[in-house]
């Protein structure tokens, strides 16, 4: 619809993305893998979400490969969420190339430096893949609203009610409230997680890559992405315990410094580490 451009213009000005985004046309193959990525999904993914989900639209120059947001209901209270995909975005890449490009925008490139990231096997690098793992990404956005996790994405961190209390937030991060921002609670061990940014500019050295998934380890965050926001932590938590747990499907990055293999990270749902935040996903979908 024109208001929900007219909106997106705003957002992309209001938080640095200089893109404008404009309604997609979609082609019948690309409404197949969509319709077959939704169909992927497990029965108790799907059975997490009613009415409170408006569905999903299409834009081309979004600057990203999603967006989720809330609506409210009369007396202002969210009543739900709605999703936003990038098509342009989404129908140039498969799910391996999708991932690699994504997890490569925190680092300047350089030449002796590559990560590479890998979400789907051989037979199943495809677009539909890709499509399926950004939607549960944002269902994850969605899924958190009303649900006490971590606190409403469109309120300061100083407004948030002292008394307020987010179980899944709470695992890992802390309210600044003098300086009206989010700190994690592993941010001494892990002084770079500040200059972690996706999609607006690599702020970290290419050198940097390594050290910041060994200072990962440590942390219970599954992902990089997840190191950047609550929500983005619990809908990059959704989407890593779904994609990995539940679908069985791999996820793996890969440094290689002058074509040598410099690290590897894996998911940690396995792992003690995780196992508070495994807890809080299993109840939500149980």
């Amino acid at each position: 619809p024109r208001e929900l451009v007219e909106f997106l213009h705003l957002d992309n000005a209001a938080n640095g993305f200089p893109e404008k985004p404009r309604a997609s046309r979609l082609s019948a193959d690309f409404l197949a893998d969509v319709r077959g990525a939704i169909a992927d999904l497990p029965p108790s993914v799907r059975r997490a979400f009613d009415a409170t989900f408006a569905g999903v639209w299409f834009v081309d120059d979004l600057g990203g490969t999603g967006f989720t947001d809330m609506y409210s209901d009369a007396s202002g209270k969210p009543a739900g969420g709605f999703i936003v995909l990038d098509a342009a975005v989404l129908g140039k890449f498969t799910a391996n190339a999708w991932a690699t490009w994504k997890e490569n925008t925190p680092f300047k490139p350089a030449k002796a430096w590559k990560l590479e990231a890998r979400i789907e096997g051989v037979a199943t690098d495809d677009r539909r893949g890709a499509i399926r793992y950004i939607l549960l990404h944002e269902l994850g956005h969605v899924l958190s609203i009303n649900r006490g996790v971590h606190p409403r994405w469109d309120i300061p961190p100083a407004e948030v009610p002292a008394t307020a209390r987010f179980p899944f937030f709470e695992l890992s991060w802390t309210i600044d409230r003098k300086g009206d921002r989010y700190a994690s609670i592993f941010d001494a061990g892990f002084p770079a997680r500040g200059s972690v940014v996706y999609y607006l500019g690599a702020k970290l050295d290419a050198a940097a890559m390594a050290p910041a998934y060994e200072a990962l380890r440590k942390t219970n965050f599954p992902t990089l992405y997840a190191a950047t926001s609550p929500g983005d932590d619990f809908a990059e938590s959704f989407v890593s315990y779904v994609h990995t747990v539940l679908m069985k499907r791999p996820w793996e990055i890969t440094i290689r410094k002058d074509g040598k293999v410099a690290m590897a990270y894996r998911t940690c749902w396995e792992e003690p580490r995780c196992a508070a935040k495994r807890r809080i996903l299993e109840d939500l979908l149980r």
